[in-house]
C-alpha cells in the first residue's frame, strides 16, 4: 500500500484529536447522531465500493460484502444513533435514606480519545463497528486499518473526512513502523481486533500508560456433534460457517469433535453440501474467496503438508490465486491442524468416544471465542454449558452469533477480553462517573465523624459489630 501516514505526522494526529476532544464538541447528543447518521450513509452510498475493494482484497463475493460488513454496518449506526439518548441518560441509584438528599447520580461520560486497531480479515465492519461505538460514547478516534487489506484501508482513509468531522475522527494507515510509534503515545482507549500473539504487544504498550483495552481475539472455535444431532443439517450449517470468506474469521468453526458413530454419515454430508455449494469446484466459484497473502496461503499449504490426518475432501490449492479448496481431515490428538488457531478453510474432525471425552479434551485447552454444539439431547447440551467456558455457545448452527444485535460479543481468557454490539460498544468506550450533590443544610448529620472522638461516637459507628449475620 501506498501513501502509509508520515511517522512525524502521527504525534501531531494524536495532539489535535486531544485538543479537539477538550473543546467539548463530540459531546452533545445531537451531534454524535449526526455522525451515526453520517457513518451509516458512508456505507449505504458506498456500498458497491465497498464491496469491490473487498473483492480486490480478499476475493469475497459481493453476497458476503454486503451481508457481512456493510448492511450491518447501516443497521447498527441507526440503531445506536435511535437509542444513544436513553443509553446516555444518568443512572439515578437508590441510597440510603440519609442520603437521598445528595442528588446521587451515575453518568455516563467519554474515555477521550480512542485508537482503534482493526484486522484485514472484515476490514470495513471491524473497522467501524468499534467506531460506532466510540462515536455514540463522545470519543475522538483514530482508525488504524490493516496494511494486508490495501483497497479497504484506503477507502477508509478517503471516506471517513468526507462523512465524519475530520477534526474527530482520522485514519493512520501503516505497517510495523507506524503502529509502533502510534503505540508509543497515550490513548484513552485501545480497541483491538486480531491475534492474542499481537495482542500481548498492544497489552504492554498499553500498560506503560495504563490505557484501557478491548482485545477481541479468536483462537480455535471447536464444534461437537453427537448422535443425537440432525447430522445432515448440521454439516451444511458447519460448512457454510467455515466457507465463509474461507474459513478467515475469527468465529469460523476451526475444528470438529464428533462421535465416531456418526462420523462417516458427517463425511458425506460434508461433501454432499460441498458439492451443491460449489458444483463446478471452489477454486473456480463466484462464491468462494481467496487466501488474503502469500504468507499466509503457505502457512495454511504447510499445515496440511505437515498434517498426519486422512484428507477425506479438498486438499488442493491454486497457487496462482491463492485459493484453497475446503478441505476435510481426519486426525488424532497431537495433530499440526490441532495447534494453533486455522483461519482458513481447513477443518479438522477428532473422533471421540462421547461427549465426555471432548469435554476431557476442551477442558485442557484455552477458552475459545465461540463453541458450538449440535446436539438434540437436553443433557448433553447442559453438560456442554457446565463444563466449558468460552465468549459464547451457539447450539444448532455456526457464524450467526455474529447476527444478534442485542448480546454482548467477547471473548474470555486467551480469546480476549470485553466486549462490542450496539450498546456494549457504547459501553466500551464510556466509563462511569458518580455525582453527588452534598447540602450544607446536612450538616447536622455528621457531626459524629468529627474529632475529636468519644465513647459515644464510637458506639455509633460501631453498630455494624453487632449486625446479627445469617449463618446458611
Amino acid at each position: 500500500m501506498t501513501g502509509f501516514t508520515q511517522l512525524e505526522e502521527i504525534p501531531k494526529i494524536h495532539a489535535a484529536l486531544r485538543k479537539t476532544f477538550r473543546s467539548g464538541i463530540t459531546k452533545p447528543i445531537a451531534w454524535r447522531r449526526h455522525q451515526l447518521h453520517q457513518l451509516a450513509r458512508l456505507a449505504q452510498e458506498n456500498a458497491d465500493e465497498i464491496a469491490d475493494c473487498i473483492y480486490k482484497d480478499l476475493g469475497r463475493p459481493k453476497q458476503e460484502a454486503i451481508m457481512g460488513d456493510v448492511a450491518a454496518v447501516i443497521e447498527r449506526s441507526l440503531i445506536v444513533a435511535s437509542n444513544l439518548e436513553e443509553w446516555a441518560k444518568p443512572e439515578e441509584p437508590t441510597v440510603q435514606p440519609w442520603q437521598q438528599s445528595w442528588n446521587t447520580r451515575v453518568e455516563k461520560q467519554p474515555k477521550g480519545v480512542a485508537l482503534i486497531i482493526s484486522p484485514w480479515n472484515y476490514p470495513f465492519i471491524l473497522s467501524v463497528q468499534p467506531l460506532y461505538g466510540a462515536i455514540s460514547a463522545g470519543c475522538c478516534a483514530v482508525i488504524k486499518p490493516s496494511e494486508f487489506s490495501p483497497h479497504v484501508s484506503a477507502f477508509l482513509a478517503k471516506a471517513i473526512p468526507k462523512y465524519l468531522e475530520a477534526s474527530a475522527y482520522k485514519v493512520i494507515l501503516g505497517a510495523v513502523p507506524e503502529i509502533t510509534r502510534v503505540l508509543e503515545l497515550k490513548w484513552d482507549h485501545i480497541f483491538y481486533t486480531g491475534n492474542g500473539r499481537v495482542a500481548r504487544i498492544i497489552s504492554a504498550a498499553a500498560a506503560k500508560h495504563l490505557t484501557p483495552t478491548t482485545l477481541e481475539l479468536g483462537g480455535k472455535s471447536p464444534v461437537l456433534v453427537d448422535s443425537s444431532a440432525d447430522i445432515d443439517i448440521s454439516a451444511k450449517r458447519i460448512l457454510w460457517g467455515k466457507v465463509n470468506n474461507s474459513g478467515q474469521i475469527c468465529v469460523a468453526p476451526d475444528y470438529i469433535l464428533a462421535e465416531k458413530a456418526i462420523v462417516p454419515q458427517l463425511i458425506d454430508s460434508i461433501k454432499k453440501h460441498s458439492q451443491d455449494f460449489f458444483p463446478d469446484g471452489a477454486l473456480v466459484s463466484k462464491s468462494y474467496g481467496k487466501i488474503v497473502t502469500d504468507a499466509h496461503f503457505n502457512r495454511l499449504k504447510g499445515l496440511l503438508q505437515r498434517s498426519k490426518g486422512k484428507v477425506v475432501l479438498g486438499g488442493q490449492w491454486d497457487e496462482k490465486t491463492r485459493g484453497i479448496e475446503p478441505t476435510v481431515v481426519i486426525v488424532e490428538e497431537e495433530d499440526a491442524l490441532l495447534e494453533d488457531e486455522l483461519f482458513g478453510p481447513i477443518l479438522p474432525i477428532l473422533p471421540v468416544e462421547s461427549i465426555d471425552e471432548a469435554l476431557q479434551y476442551l477442558q485442557d485447552r484455552d477458552y475459545p471465542l465461540i463453541l458450538y454444539g449440535f446436539s438434540n439431547n437436553k443433557v448433553n447440551k447442559q453438560k456442554i454449558l457446565d463444563a466449558t467456558m468460552s465468549g459464547a455457545v451457539a447450539f444448532g448452527d455456526t457464524f450467526q452469533t455474529v447476527a444478534v444485535n442485542e448480546v454482548p460479543f467477547g471473548g474470555v481468557g486467551e480469546s480476549g477480553h470485553g466486549s462490542q454490539n450496539l450498546k456494549y460498544s457504547y459501553d466500551s468506550f464510556s466509563y462511569l462517573r458518580p455525582v453527588f450533590d452534598i447540602p450544607f443544610q446536612d450538616e447536622q448529620f455528621f457531626g459524629a465523624r468529627y474529632p475529636p472522638y468519644s465513647e459515644k461516637s464510637l458506639e455509633f459507628f460501631s453498630a455494624l459489630l453487632k449486625a446479627p449475620i445469617p449463618k446458611i
